[in-house]
């Protein structure tokens, strides 16, 4: 075999290796979303590398509505810490999101003081979801059931926990889990 052909081989084979074993030891959140009503999309990754993420698929007429302020009571605590809520939402569970996603902005304003960052509304399940919940359904073996599912991501950008809807965002377990992600230190 031509010395040239046996390098492109290698290469080849080197690369391919390489991008499997990348896109699946941590490019979850390699992802573009617009900020809600907003035009400019951003990346995930490049914008929330190496913080401490809770995101979670949010809906505006739903029972567990309440649940922003709770999020917003962790957004505020632990920003300093680099940590930040995302909020995702969607209509994917009896249609509780407004279809206008100005309405949604107004709602979470209004209504619970949200300052956490919200991003377009999304499909979070199914074959319709967007690329980013259907990383985190194949990382975890699970995707929401209902809106307020919630996703601990740490600093290495892989999910740490995760948590259904019932489970408050001030929950020990949540707490005690997003406090140990933010105990741990931000990749180089």
């Amino acid at each position: 075999m031509p010395r040239f052909l046996a390098n492109t081989l290698v290469l080849t084979a080197f690369f391919g290796l390489s991008a499997l074993v990348f896109a699946a030891g941590g490019r979850l959140l390699d992802h573009t979303y617009r900020p809600l009503a907003g035009k400019t999309a951003i990346n995930l990754e490049k914008t929330y590398r190496g913080q401490v993420l809770l995101v979670v698929n949010t809906a505006s007429k739903c029972g567990f509505t309440p649940q922003f302020e709770a999020l917003e009571g962790l957004h505020a605590r632990y920003k300093p810490r680099g940590f930040a809520v995302l909020g995702f939402p969607s209509g994917d569970f009896m249609g509780q999101e407004y279809a206008d996603e100005k309405k949604i902005q107004e709602f979470c304003t209004l209504t619970y003081g949200v300052k956490f960052p919200m991003f377009q509304k999304v499909r979070v399940t199914g074959k319709q979801a967007t690329p980013l919940y259907q990383a985190l359904a194949k990382a975890t073996g699970e995707a929401p059931k209902w809106n307020f599912h919630k996703y601990v991501i740490g600093r290495d950008g892989k999910v740490a926990a995760h948590f259904g809807s019932r489970t408050k965002p001030d929950a020990p377990e949540v707490i005690a889990a997003i406090e140990a992600a933010l105990s741990q230190p931000a990749p180089k």
